[in-house]
């Protein structure tokens, strides 16, 4: 045996590489059955597909340049870095966008800025904006709702995300005055950390399903008068990823906690249907929203991505007929979202945001219901600018997702289904996970919202306005054609945003239905950490 070892030991080290390689090169040429290249080219094929599982991150920080990567190029994703690290944000020696560009949009700044009066809440907290209107005001809830942030964390449910990765998002949130939409797979301990939180239902029912996978009232009743903190209802009947295809949890990513927050079994796959069960038709569903309103009291509304409008006309027709709907609605652009899919759905299945929320607009303005619904808006609006662009269209708040994601630490390795997400965002692995420091993460999503309020509002100051709901759609320009003819928000969709009863910010701070997360203190400890 020692003999042995010994004649090993004087054999070269470039030796054993070269055996290594041969071995690699017979297992290839011999019992390959899968891969033809491997085949053909044994022991260099594997650097082929070495090199193709790291293309996107090769793309991602040497290959593309800072405005050409998809969905959120290096620029964009900068700056929510920059920001939510309270870092400096700024640009030098002007913009490298091209203004050209057809879609390219300009906002049309005043002569005269808009000046703060003396005592204004702004000049103490210039990141405060609460939204303008109030869920269920119309309707007369018995619990009425004015979110005290007109940007908020968008539906994305524990499973799909972290548990870490909720608590931060929940935490920053709470500092930030901000709500958390739960997404549909349920009231996770995670979203309990004090944010205000949106509960959404979709076809599965996660959270409010009895044995059969049927929705229970009595549940989500039981649910919203033991915390207080659930202050809407959103019933979810599309997604932009995937409208229309329902969703699917993978069983990796199952564990014995999400199953049990779930109400779902471990070692399967959790399909969502691409149907409610609980109604049928827009008048069951216009029924079951007042049902849920009458019972837990909270405004309803209803989340979904647009396709075809003569359901939307139907809609709005019952509506008016009925003189009753949902408070709100969530118009998600069709760009795709968190939520994995299919490239056919992502790709071509339901409308951009902005022909989206234009398309729905008008339909409303038409039926004179604008100002009875509060529009938000959710598709890659998680930008100061791009925010004003969607309030002088008629948005009321924007939601964000992927962005709030990338505040608490995501990188965009888009490996948000595979349970491999590498900044323990967008998984349920442990080890993965533990990277994450949830105080740390949570300032950063105050930052995030914070300093994106801010912005906001000094575009909105820059265009003499005191609320960005005061946009107009003359207050914007977009390019349009091979000639890059610029017109009008209003010229370009054909119609007039319905004006937003606007007061004062006052009334913002007296509103009993305001949000119960909003803490002025904490928005100006916040504002003395960003100076």
């Amino acid at each position: 045996m020692q003999e042995i070892l010994a004649f090993l030991g004087e054999i070269p080290w470039w030796a054993w590489i070269l055996a290594i390689l041969v071995f690699i090169a017979i297992i290839d040429i011999f019992f390959n059955r899968k891969h033809t290249i491997l085949h053909n080219f044994p022991v260099v094929g594997h650097i082929r597909y070495m090199l193709e599982s790291i293309g996107p991150e090769l793309r991602q920080y040497i290959v593309a340049n800072n405005r050409e990567e998809l969905p959120f190029n290096r620029r964009e994703r900068g700056w929510i870095y920059a920001s939510a690290k309270n870092e400096n944000n700024y640009e030098g020696f002007g913009t490298d966008q091209d203004i050209y560009s057809t879609h390219y949009v300009f906002i049309n700044n005043a002569m005269l800025p808009y000046q703060l009066p003396a005592g204004h809440p702004n000049l103490k907290n210039s990141g405060l904006i609460p939204c303008a209107k109030v869920m269920g005001a119309y309707n007369l809830r018995r619990r009425p709702f004015r979110p005290a942030s007109i940007i908020n964390v968008s539906a994305m449910s524990f499973g799909s995300l972290s548990a870490k990765a909720i608590a931060s998002l929940n935490e920053g949130c709470k500092l930030a005055g901000s709500y958390h939409n739960t997404g549909e797979g349920g009231f996770s301990p995670y979203h309990k950390r004090g944010a205000d939180v949106i509960f959404q239902i979709g076809t599965g029912y996660f959270g409010v399903r009895d044995e059969n996978g049927d929705f229970s009232m009595e549940k989500l009743v039981k649910m919203v008068e033991e915390y207080p903190q659930l202050r809407a209802i959103e019933l979810k009947l599309s997604q932009g990823a995937k409208p229309g295809k329902g969703g699917v949890l993978p069983a990796s990513k199952i564990t014995k906690e999400i199953s049990a927050i779930r109400h779902v079994p471990m070692g399967k796959d959790v399909i969502s249907p691409a149907y409610h069960s609980a109604f049928k038709g827009l008048d069951g569903m216009l029924d079951f929203i007042e049902e849920i309103a009458g019972a837990t009291g909270l405004p309803v509304g209803i989340k979904s991505a647009i396709g075809k409008l003569g359901e939307w006309e139907e809609l709005a027709e019952k509506m008016k007929e009925r003189d009753h709907g949902p408070d709100f609605i969530a118009i998600d652009g069709g760009e795709g979202g968190t939520g994995a899919a299919p490239p056919s759905f992502a790709d071509h299945v339901s409308l951009p945001w902005i022909y989206a929320f234009t398309d729905v607009y008008k339909v409303f303005k038409k039926h004179q219901l604008t100002e009875r619904i509060v529009f938000v808006a959710s598709g890659k609006l998680g930008f100061p600018a791009k925010a004003a662009m969607a309030f002088s269209l008629g948005a009321d708040c924007i939601n964000v997702a992927r962005e709030a994601m990338m505040s608490v630490g995501c990188i965009q390795a888009q490996s948000c289904h595979t349970n491999t997400c590498p900044s323990g965002v967008a998984t349920q692995n442990k080890w993965l996970q533990a990277g994450i420091n949830i105080n740390d993460k949570a300032m950063r999503a105050n930052f995030y919202f914070t300093k994106f309020r801010k912005e906001l509002l000094q575009i909105t100051h820059a265009c003499g306005y005191e609320h960005p709901s005061q946009f107009k759609m003359t207050d914007a320009d977009i390019n349009l054609s091979d000639k890059n003819l610029a017109q009008t928000l209003q010229e370009t969709f054909g119609y007039s945003k319905v004006e937003v009863p606007f007061q004062s910010y006052q009334d913002f701070v007296d509103c009993p239905h305001i949000g119960g997360n909003l803490n002025l203190e904490k928005l100006r400890q916040t504002e003395d950490a960003i100076h």
